[in-house]
């Protein structure tokens, strides 16, 4: 069977998917139907069957994300909620947060999330979604380095690793390892004393 001639659902899909992977490589006003049904391998009729407008694909294509992102990071705080994580496991943790430099698209895409959030009254629901899953992996990436009350510090956190993404990926880098020392110097400020554990530990090892 043919791409044009998928299921509906699976028509569906490959919309959806396409439409990410254009926000991600060449931003929001890459898209176009013509643009989408060519990566997608399905013909302009399927596209505009499954959606009325560019406007409810961009945001449909937006909410996919969100929802797998959310439950990505789900995953990863109760990881680090668990008894017995290492200061290591938080390095690698914080690196997600990041974004490795496998995970560029991704993240590329979820800065054009925020910034159409911000056109879009409809996606700012999904955009506060996706800060406050960041926020469930700071809190309890906080908990596993004895920060109290990290309820009150995980935006802080979040916008500290967000704003070195950002500056990051403007600059063309894909090497996050800085982030985890920045994130030291914030524990060690909210401390009010030095960490007690060398800086080196919670830098993730090459592989």
């Amino acid at each position: 069977m043919s791409a044009v001639s998928s299921p509906p659902r699976q028509a569906r899909g490959r919309i959806l998917r396409a439409t990410l992977d254009l926000i991600a490589d060449q931003g929001v006003a890459a898209v176009t139907n013509r643009r989408v049904a060519a990566v997608a391998g399905v013909s302009l009729g399927s596209l505009t069957y499954h959606f009325d407008s560019q406007s409810e694909l961009l945001r449909e294509s937006l909410l996919l994300y969100v929802e797998e992102e959310t439950a990505r990071r789900e995953l990863v705080a109760r990881e680090l909620e668990r008894e017995g994580v290492s200061l290591e496991r938080v390095a690698d943790a914080v690196e997600q947060l990041a974004g490795a430099p496998s995970e560029i698209p991704r993240q590329i895409a979820e800065l054009e999330l925020h910034l159409h959030a911000a056109r879009d009254p409809e996606l700012r629901e999904a955009s506060e979604r996706c800060f406050a899953a960041h926020e469930r992996i700071a809190v309890a990436a906080l908990a596993v380095l004895g920060i109290p009350d990290g309820e009150q510090h995980a935006a802080t956190v979040v916008a500290l690793v967000t704003g070195l993404a950002v500056r990051r990926l403007a600059g063309g880098g894909e090497d996050a390892s800085g982030t985890a020392e920045a994130l030291l110097t914030l524990v060690r400020g909210l401390e009010g004393v030095a960490t007690p554990s060398e800086p080196a530990t919670l830098v993730k090892r090459p592989s």
